[in-house]
């Protein structure tokens, strides 16, 4: 009789987020194009939209390593020091959630045209483009339609597999190639679905102690999917 099956103690994963580790597909290049060639956005300012998980984040940390910028979530603005975060290139993330937020707006407005008048870039993220953000100062959303907005698409084959292939490494988890085109080919088409997968399946191998295959992974979609995550889309 088979003892009881221990519970896994999961290493934590170590997420990379420099230049090399962002993999440029037709989904992305236009975005990857615009934070290279950051000094020249229009204004000085640029939107990047797209939904969780879909490499905002990184792209911000790509280009804080390329400009100096620091970066912040837009939830803390209404308690920071403007004048201070204003004094260098920045990146205000998940901009979209501060909608109705007048403090919050407020404290983004005035770092908006503090930061532009001294000459500095801002970069702000959000999961859906500004014309669709709820705010409620009308200068302030005046302001950031201005903004030229880059976006980041579903994933073409090339960058999904590309997103597990990362995703496994920052488990220092390496499968096989037949691994990799298995999910491809029947997970959800998304950055979000990539790394709940490869979490579910980090978890499989830790539980059962065996390495990630084919089977396993089979397994864990159709657990997935029974449990409501969805098919590929």
């Amino acid at each position: 009789m088979k003892g009881p099956k221990q519970l896994p103690l999961p290493l934590p994963a170590r997420e990379a987020l420099g230049r090399e580790d962002f993999f440029v597909s037709e989904a992305n290049a236009m975005a990857v194009a615009l934070i290279d060639r950051w000094s020249e956005w229009p204004g000085a300012k640029m939107v990047i939209c797209g939904p969780r998980g879909s490499g905002k984040t990184h792209l911000a940390h790509v280009w804080a390593k390329l400009s100096g910028a620091r970066i912040l979530n837009a939830d803390t603005l209404a308690g920071a020091d403007i004048p201070d975060l204003a004094a260098a290139p920045l990146c205000v993330e998940d901009v979209e959630r501060i909608a109705g937020d007048r403090p919050a707006e407020e404290a983004l407005f005035h770092l908006h045209n503090l930061a532009l008048a001294q000459g500095h870039q801002l970069l702000m993220t959000a999961e859906r483009e500004p014309s669709l953000w709820p705010l409620v100062l009308p200068d302030l959303k005046s302001r950031i339609m201005g903004a030229q907005v880059a976006r980041l698409g579903a994933p073409d084959d090339a960058l999904l597999t590309a997103l597990l292939a990362k995703q496994f490494a920052d488990r220092q988890i390496t499968p096989g190639p037949e691994v990799l085109s298995y999910l491809t080919r029947h997970m959800p088409r998304s950055h979000a679905a990539a790394r709940d997968v490869v979490a579910a399946l980090d978890e499989s191998s830790l539980a059962d102690k065996k390495r990630v295959t084919r089977s396993m992974a089979a397994a864990v979609l159709a657990r997935m999917a029974s449990a409501g995550d969805g098919g590929r889309g």
